[in-house]
């Protein structure tokens, strides 16, 4: 089902031109217009999810072997040094699109993107008291 005033939903179901590299009955996989490298895509799911948590498990799945499909053929046709696989919930994480989507980055020595952290610090007792919490029903 398709969300009609998201700009993803449109262009995932064609009505919004754009670049495809692959599609079939879930997905539309396009080339970022804003791309942090060559070659940056996004994966596009054609049935409405903001989020991950929204997401059917099975479309889940099926995100992720697409993934595992196109990256690999990316990294091997662009020649690339690696890839990155981002994937934004909510906007304190930098969700923009309130659509489910996969970034595809391939990666290249030198190409001066910094889609790191810098790691924090956690004492024992902060982490056992975090896991805790996360096991919460």
């Amino acid at each position: 089902m398709k969300k009609d005033n998201c700009i993803f939903c449109k262009i995932a179901n064609g009505e919004i031109p754009s670049t495809s590299i692959y599609e079939d009955d879930y997905f539309k996989v396009i080339l970022d217009l804003g791309p942090a490298t060559k070659g940056h895509a996004l994966i596009l799911p054609k049935d409405h999810a903001a989020d991950l948590f929204e997401l059917p498990e099975d479309t889940a799945a099926k995100a992720m072997v697409l993934a595992k499909k196109l990256g690999k053929q990316m990294v091997e046709n662009l020649k690339a040094d690696g890839m990155n696989l981002v994937q934004n919930n909510g906007e304190a994480a930098g969700q923009t699109v309130q659509h489910f989507h996969l970034h595809l980055i391939p990666r290249y020595k030198d190409d001066n993107q910094h889609i790191l952290w810098n790691p924090g610090e956690v004492s024992k007792e902060e982490m056992e008291e975090i896991k805790n919490t996360i096991q919460q029903k």
